[in-house]
């Protein structure tokens, strides 16, 4: 028995990187799934899961248009009969511009998929839940470029800035429902959205630069990301809400500096 027996949760972004490992995490611990992802790649996740035994369905899907955000939500109802769980990770990077040259479309669009979505899956997967009367759980993929600046370009840092808030402003107006609304900040992690950093600084042979801001000195990877989302999911997280967890190897904890090697004294 795993700690989401008996669950039903949906995922967005759930072709790649934090996505597919949430997907394949959650489903090891006994959820039902119902996936969602632009690309087609979601399928091949969903029929890993089923050779593993576990009830999936993917879903085709564009996060920030809310007819498909809908359809997701309504194929939990009708395969599983409800939804415990609902996982908005879908993100765009958007344009990597300064700031006086992202136009007005470049911000529309990172800010649809990137903080619309989320709220449409607070909308409608939170409406469902407290339809249900039984509580449940919204985790948001927000990100450290959320907690301050440096992390990303503009549209995509005020985007999961915006996800941040929502997920306060949702864990209040949820409040008596049961149903808890808490963002996750990722750091540098190994996904699709970064894999061109991470193919060239592998093909420069620097690799181990990758992260060495941090004070774990290194990036993540998806799957301990995945780890945050399921603690998130299950009721081993039942007294946090409405909170933005950053993992990001310590990244936010400091103000940017040169650091001294552990254990040597400062010059």
């Amino acid at each position: 028995m795993g700690v989401l027996s008996g669950k039903v949760a949906i995922i967005t972004g759930a072709a790649s990187g934090i996505g597919r490992a949430s997907a394949l995490r959650f489903a090891a611990e006994g959820a039902s799934l119902v996936l969602g992802d632009r690309s087609p790649e979601v399928r091949n996740v969903a029929a890993t899961i089923l050779e593993r035994g576990q009830p999936v369905t993917a879903l085709e899907i564009d996060a920030g248009d809310e007819g498909d955000i809908e359809r997701l939500v309504a194929t939990a109802q009708d395969l599983h009969g409800g939804l415990d769980i609902a996982f908005a990770n879908a993100g765009i990077t958007g344009p990597v511009k300064g700031i006086f040259d992202c136009d007005a479309e470049d911000w529309a669009e990172t800010l649809r998929i990137n903080l619309i979505g989320p709220a449409l899956i607070v909308r409608h997967a939170g409406r469902l839940m407290a339809d249900q009367g039984r509580g449940g759980s919204i985790i948001l993929t927000s990100s450290v470029a959320g907690l301050n600046s440096g992390a990303g370009p503009a549209p995509y840092s005020a985007s999961k800035a915006g996800v941040i808030n929502l997920a306060k402003v949702a864990a209040q107006q949820f409040s008596t429902s049961g149903i808890r609304v808490n963002a996750v900040c990722p750091g540098l992690t190994e996904t699709g959205m970064t894999k061109q950093t991470f193919d060239y600084a592998r093909g420069k042979g620097v690799e181990e630069k990758l992260g060495q801001l941090n004070p774990l000195r290194r990036a993540a990877q998806p799957e301990e990301l995945a780890s945050v989302a399921l603690f998130l999911a299950s009721n081993d997280s039942s007294y946090v809400n409405g909170q933005a967890l950053a993992v990001d190897g310590g990244l936010s904890s400091s103000h940017p500096f040169t650091r001294q090697p552990f254990g040597q004294p400062a010059h």
